[in-house]
């Protein structure tokens, strides 16, 4: 089959590699469409994965063609996206239903073969069936769904709510929608690309904010009534993003810690202020939560798009080739042009 494998830092290529075959327990899946995360990016281009040869990838969906033995062969047809998280289903997170906090996980895309690929090898635990009327795009922006609803059950989005959302990427618009969906007053959203925000205000959100323009401090006050939001959520994994929601987040509010840091994150003394004198509190996210019930967030993602609550496709801006998905990921990282969600994109035969 082809697939993007990453052999070293930076060293991307599309190539031949073996077909993977499905082990006991396991089902082949026709990768039909695939995202390309930011995380991604850094993946390829700065830390690398875990060994190399690895095939990237995380957020995924497709069609399966082939079983395993002691797989039941009525799956075979069905359309499925998939949890990339590997667990151990022996460590003390594990044994609560804490997936997220395995202490020995294995991962798709990064651990282990991802994505990027024509087929992959999967347990059917991982295994989230979906509608035949869900799209294999829909299907396959679960993932981010799925972290978003994380995000928010983690911030207790309560009606009436004023959230601030720091970055306008496609996680950042996603919970923008959720949190609308949830009952939030008002949804304000702060980036530094105008492209962005230009993106943002044609998926119908009103209140976005250049901050490299705008003075943010004086902006959120302005659309919060001199008060401050109620929650704040960190999508950009920076310093200035964190000081930002201590600073516009009311007193007794709360602030959710989601962005991949891309280096170090450093508190200033007026920030630390700001914690304290606020009686803030600070969560963080990760992941997301998967098969404990009533509150799988893969789940609830796939409803709300079977619903047409949570309309994700306007967010894809890029459709690729598999064969076109190093130099997607160069234009990514370049910043060669706007998008937002770039997908790989399966020919149905």
């Amino acid at each position: 089959m082809k697939a993007c494998v990453l052999h070293g830092i930076g060293d991307l290529r599309y190539e031949d590699v073996p077909r993977p075959v499905p082990k006991y327990g396991e089902v082949l899946i026709k990768i039909m469409a695939s995202g390309i995360c930011g995380s991604d990016i850094g993946r390829v281009f700065v830390k690398g994965t875990y060994h190399f040869p690895t095939i990237p990838g995380h957020e995924f969906s497709g069609r399966i063609v082939e079983v395993g033995e002691g797989t039941d062969a009525e799956l075979i047809g069905r359309k499925t996206t998939v949890f990339p998280l590997l667990p151990c289903m022996k460590c003390s997170a594990c044994q609560i239903g804490e997936y997220g906090q395995c202490r020995n996980y294995n991962y798709f895309g990064s651990r282990c073969d991802g994505g990027f690929a024509e087929y992959i090898a999967v347990p059917v635990w991982n295994l989230v069936l979906v509608p035949e009327a869900l799209s294999f795009e829909e299907a396959a922006m679960a993932e981010p769904a799925a972290v978003a609803i994380h995000a928010l059950r983690q911030a207790g989005v309560q009606i009436g709510d004023q959230v601030l959302i720091l970055g306008a990427g496609p996680i950042g618009l996603m919970l923008g929608k959720l949190a609308r969906i949830w009952g939030a007053e008002k949804v304000l959203l702060i980036d530094i690309d105008e492209e962005k925000i230009a993106f943002a205000r044609a998926q119908g959100f009103s209140f976005v904010c250049n901050s490299l323009v705008t003075d943010p401090d004086a902006w959120v006050m302005e659309h919060t009534g001199a008060k401050g939001a109620d929650l704040a959520i960190e999508g950009t994994g920076v310093s200035a993003g964190l000081e930002q929601c201590l600073k516009s987040t009311r007193s007794f509010g709360k602030i959710v810690a989601m962005g991949n840091p891309a280096g170090e994150i450093r508190l200033s003394q007026n920030g630390y202020w700001e914690l304290l004198r606020k009686q803030l509190t600070i969560t963080g996210t990760w992941n997301s939560s998967y098969v404990l019930l009533p509150k799988n967030d893969w789940t609830l993602a796939i409803q709300m798009m079977e619903r047409k609550d949570l309309s994700v496709t306007p967010f894809i801006t890029h459709r690729l080739k598999l064969s076109e998905v190093p130099g997607g990921l160069e234009m990514m990282r370049n910043h060669k042009e706007f998008y937002n969600k770039v997908m790989y994109i399966a020919e149905e035969k």
